[in-house]
């Protein structure tokens, strides 16, 4: 086949469900993981895909990836991220934990730790925290958004708001190079606002694909959080703004 048509080909598949493997490409092009590679790599330098380790995918301002690709995105990055910021969390603990794949790989982090109160609007994060008897979690209220079990709208936020919790850890779509974290659901981001209001200190974790990636609603600033956990240095401009506004960088 040829390398054209080929990534071509690789595209489609991309545009179709927002990330694929290069393991799941192999197996579908029946080529080495080399020949992937580098296709994927010159996709990428031609800004048609933007790449992730073990894998690529496309970025929409007003689109999230789907639950199921990333879930698989970045993965070995959100573990190393979730057992250094556990470490933070001490046994005992009060905790917001809010919607996102990297957030249930923290809580997922959360099972060595005993009796801890959560509070949460996320669906698979209550699931993986029931597994301890001692773990108090109270679910908020809401609309339930069937395509990754988060739970958003008014009710959500007003719920969310009678609590004040010792930490609340957040995670984000996207980080614009002024600080800006982005996300997608207007709603999502009121919820995910109102933690950070009613938060003793703020964990906001995302690995380094988050940084520059694109969407369409601003949840506030990188500044407003306590803690900030990824797996790569950020670039400059948000590096000095962590420096500026005494926001502890942690780099896993």
């Amino acid at each position: 086949m040829a390398q054209k048509h080929r990534q071509d080909l690789i595209m489609e598949l991309i545009e179709k469900t927002g990330f694929v493997t290069t393991e799941q490409l192999v197996e579908h092009f029946q080529v080495t993981p080399q020949t992937i590679r580098r296709d994927l790599n010159q996709l990428a330098r031609q800004s048609r895909v933007r790449r992730h380790h073990g894998g690529a995918g496309v970025d929409s301002s007003t689109v999230n990836t789907a639950y199921q690709a990333r879930k698989i995105m970045e993965l070995e990055a959100k573990e190393r991220i979730a057992q250094s910021l556990v470490r933070m969390i001490p046994d005992g603990a009060s905790l917001f934990i809010n919607i996102g794949t990297t957030t249930e790989t923290i809580a997922r982090a959360l099972l060595g730790h005993s009796n801890l109160k959560v509070v949460t609007n996320n669906l698979h994060v209550a699931s993986i925290l029931a597994s301890r008897e001692d773990c108090s979690i109270i679910i908020a209220g809401g609309e339930v958004r069937n395509r990754d079990g988060g739970i958003v709208g008014e009710a959500t936020r007003d719920f969310i708001n009678q609590f004040k919790m010792d930490f609340g850890i957040v995670g984000i779509s996207g980080i614009h190079m002024d600080g800006s974290l982005l996300d997608f659901d207007y709603r999502e981001v009121r919820v995910a606002q109102t933690i950070m209001a009613n938060s003793q200190q703020v964990l906001l974790a995302a690995d380094h694909s988050k940084f520059g990636r694109n969407a369409m609603v601003r949840l506030g600033s990188i500044t407003q959080a306590d803690h900030f956990f990824t797996d790569q240095a950020p670039p400059l401009e948000i590096r000095q703004l962590l420096d500026d506004n005494d926001v502890r960088l942690h780099v896993v």
